[in-house]
């Protein structure tokens, strides 16, 4: 099977409906950008949408074309391997950038993990169980 005409219908459906839940998907995510308000809220629906978009996607690209030449096709899995591993990381890193940013200016944010909002490193505020009286 190498003509597009030789493909079942069913997987044609199959390849329209996830890649038009992939619009959607990717809609939402926009949609998501545009309409919250604070930095940190705006990360999460384009970060979610597109990777759940990318997943239909390639769903529809891997039922397809493996329909289309009788055999699995897996090359699409290595951009959702990708997806996986870099959106979270990019995530991650922008709300670091942002905090500091934040931070730099002065607006209120919580204090660095492992320092009390007067400077006072948590270590040295409240002592460990291993340091109590044993009595």
């Amino acid at each position: 099977m190498t003509a597009p005409e030789l493909v079942p219908y069913w997987v044609e459906l199959l390849a329209s409906l996830l890649l038009v839940a992939s619009g959607i998907l990717a809609l939402t995510g926009a949609i998501g950008l545009v309409r919250l308000r604070s930095f940190f809220d705006r990360m999460h629906p384009p970060a979610l949408g597109a990777t759940l978009a990318t997943w239909c996607a390639c769903g529809a690209s891997l039922a397809y074309f493996s329909a289309l030449q009788g055999r699995p096709v897996l090359h699409a899995w290595l951009i959702v391997i990708l997806m996986c591993i870099t959106v979270p990381i990019t995530t991650i890193l922008l709300a670091r950038a942002a905090l500091l940013r934040m931070r730099a200016a002065g607006e209120g944010v919580p204090a660095p993990l492992g320092q009390m909002p007067d400077g006072v490193r948590i270590d040295e505020a409240s002592p460990s169980p291993a340091d109590a009286d044993p009595r």
